[in-house]
This record gives structure tokens, sequence and C-alpha cells, in this order.
């Protein structure tokens, strides 16, 4: 028989109590982040934007907030059973974590695409108490092996979002977010995946200080709150975009919906362009390691403007980013930001066609970053896949003005189109 208690029949509501009693139970264990003053968006935005730096805490995200509080109020019966999990990396870190400070044996359930360096920090931080298993290519598949789990072991599922005790401990952040800043901010951006954080950070404003503005940052791959707020309860997503992995959820939660609906959650979504771009500037100008979900709720400023003299928070969710994803993440971010565009050329078939493309074409400052040339059995033209790198993103229209005049036959790739997302992603 299973000691799991189903989340969404019989876990009260989350309240401020709970929450300010979660971070009694997690001093000395979860680490009070920094709260650091953006000069770059502060600049760019004209108001002061301040970033809470959860990518700081020992695993590397918010999550041990929530998993640590959970396990840490299960009944000795509970521990002795052991706990499950279903991560895409970073709540599993938190639990592996959290079984190696109580002495608890847990199994974790990751999906496919989860990163080698999250997976074996999991390992690592369970420190002999974790077991690892990998199920299908999504949270979710991970989520439903986890569950299958449950029932035949009898362990414990410790939830990544959907459960009050993991909304409470993750919310914790709200509270020192005003014991930092020494007021309540104006703006509070959340990264949204399930919604444990952003359920919990909502209530304890909506209860503490309701004037604070909390607005939830989604990927435009997996808008799963947004979905739910406007079916007017959790759907499943048909598909999703799985780049920004620790928020690629099909399904909000129950539990987290409701919260979400109730107290009138506002949402925003970012292209996962628009993430990359951002990740690329904490890097290059802050110094600042984020993955894609981490970066979500401080790339929000590409498209929205604060009111003049408010104080935003951003919280910076994680920074377990994998290195070799990078060149993914440039690739993205200069799509994105309109430096990188593919074309299908049929070049003509004669002696210097493509000497006249580079000297009448490109401009002066863009790059050939990628060229596929095929023969084929014409003579008259070849066909050529062509990506190009612009100096500046502002020629784009005088690219295609020579493109015209030229006596070459251009298609541009759209970005969206199956040759586009293979490019890519």
């Amino acid at each position: 028989m299973s000691l799991d208690i189903e989340p969404e029949t019989a876990t009260p509501a989350v309240t401020s109590a709970d929450i300010d009693a979660a971070a009694e139970r997690l001093r000395g264990i979860a680490r009070t982040t920094p709260l650091q003053l953006s000069q770059r968006l502060s600049e760019k935005t004209g108001v002061q934007v301040w970033l809470k730096r959860e990518d700081l805490q020992p695993v590397r995200s918010y999550k041990v907030r929530g998993a640590y509080n959970l396990i840490s109020q299960l009944t000795k019966e509970q521990r002795a059973a052991g706990v499950i999990c279903a991560s895409a990396g970073n709540h599993g870190q938190g639990v592996a974590l959290a079984c190696a400070k109580l002495g608890v044996t847990g199994r974790i359930y990751v999906p496919s695409t989860t990163p080698r360096q999250k997976r074996e920090r999991m390992i690592a931080l369970g420190n002999g108490h974790i077991e690892l298993v990998i199920a299908g290519d999504t949270y979710d598949d991970a989520y439903r092996a986890a569950r299958d789990a449950v029932a035949e072991t009898g362990m414990i599922m410790v939830p990544a979002f959907d459960d009050a005790r993991t909304i409470a401990g993750q919310a914790t952040v709200a509270h020192e977010i005003v014991e930092q800043l020494g007021k309540a901010p104006d703006v509070v951006l959340v990264p949204v995946g399930g919604g444990g954080m952003v359920a919990g950070v909502l209530t304890w404003f909506s209860e503490n200080y309701p004037q604070t503005r909390v607005i939830g940052i989604e990927p435009a791959g997996a808008p799963c709150m947004q979905a739910a707020l406007e079916a007017g309860k959790p759907v499943i997503l048909r598909t999703i975009d799985t780049f920004v992995d620790g928020a690629a959820v099909r399904k909000a939660g129950e539990i987290t919906y409701e919260i979400a609906s109730r107290l009138g959650l506002e949402i925003m979504v970012v292209s996962e362009g628009c993430i990359c771009s951002e990740m690329l500037a904490l890097y290059q100008v802050d110094g600042i390691i984020a993955e894609p979900a981490g970066a979500m709720a401080s790339s929000v400023f590409d498209q929205w403007s604060p009111e003049p003299g408010q104080t935003v928070v951003a919280i910076l969710s994680g920074g377990n980013n994998d290195v070799s994803r990078y060149a993914e993440v440039i690739e993205r971010a200069l799509v994105y930001e309109g430096r990188k565009h593919y074309f299908l050329i049929s070049f003509p078939q004669e002696p210097g066609a493509l000497r006249r493309f580079l000297d009448e074409v490109l401009g002066p400052n863009d790059d050939i970053t990628y060229f596929e040339y095929v023969k084929r059995d014409n003579r008259e033209f070849g066909p050529a896949l062509v990506g190009i790198e612009l100096g500046d993103p502002n020629e784009f229209e005088e690219l295609m003005r020579r493109m015209r005049r030229s006596r070459i036959v251009v298609e541009k790739v759209d970005q969206d189109s199956s040759m586009g997302r293979f490019l890519i992603a």
C-alpha cells in the first residue's frame, strides 16, 4: 500500500503561514541567495531591476527549497519507505540533496532530454542515497513512470510543483526578497514550468503585500499555465519545445492552477530565441551562467517595459547549464536578433557565379557561416543551402534588395518551417 498522499485531493491550500514555517525549516539548508542589482537591465529599462540569484543555491537552483520542505515533514514510516520524484533536472538535484541530508533513500526519474551535467550532479549530490532512472523524452513521460513506480513500491512521491509542501518551500524566495530589499517590490517576475514557485510567491505577496504585481513568465514552446488559465482548467499541450528543459511541462498542476486562477496570475510568454539572447547577455555582460529556464524572467524586458520609478525583481531560477548546449544557444540568439538567416539559393552553373555572389550580394561585414552545395543533373542551376550572419541586423532589407537585383534565384528559409526548425534546433 502506498503511503503517498494525493495532492489534488488531500493537501490543503497554501498559506503565507505555511511559507513562513517552511523558511524556518530551510535555515541552514537553503542558502539566502543574493539580491543583486542588474546594471545592464536597469540602464535598459530606466528603473531598478534586481536579480534574485537562485542559481547560487547549493544545487544551483531554487528547487532544493520545495524538495527539502516536503521530505523533512514526512513521518518516520514514510521516510523508511523512501521517496520518488520526476524531474527535468533541477528538482531531482533538490531531492538528491534532501535525501543525503535526511538519510532517506530516493529514486529519481528523468527524461532523456535532461542534460548530462544535471544527471551527474544528481548522483553526486545524492551521495549514495539515490538511484537515477531515465524514462521517456519529456518531463511528463518521466512523471508517469514515477507514478507507476509509486503504485508498485509504496515509496513516497515528491512532486516537483503540485503539492502544498513543495509550493510553500519554493515560495520562501518571496520572504527573502522583501527582507533583502527592505520593502516590497512593485513587480516580481517569476519563471513558470508547472507553476509551483509562482503559485507560492503569488500567495505570499497577496496575503502580505497585495500591491505587488506578480507576473509569471513562460516559454513560448511550453506555455502550460497560460493554456490552463485560458481553458479554465489544466490542459495537456499537444506538442512542446523541450529546449527550456527546466520549464518544458505539458500540463500545469491542479493546485498551482487553482491558486493562479483564484489570485489572478498574469502570464507573459517569451520565445526560446529571446531566452537565448538573454542567456548570452547574462554571461557576456554580467558574468552569470544561467540555464534557459533561469534566464526566462529577465528575458521579458525585450517585450515589456515597467512603469517609471518602479522596482522590479526577476528571479534567476537556475544555473545548471551544460556547456555543450552553447552552440545551439548562440544559433537561436542570432536568429532571434535578426543577425542570422538561411536561404535556398540556385546558383547559375557557370564559372564565377559564387564569386559574383560574394562581391555583389554579400555585404562587407556579412559572413557565410553555413554552405551546403549539391551539384545535380540540371545544367543551368546548382542548389545550395546558405547561412548568412549579418554584421548589422538592420542591413537585412538591403541584403534582400541586392539578392533581387542579382541573377540568382533565392528563397528565404522560414525559421518556423520544418527546415528552419531542423537548422536552428
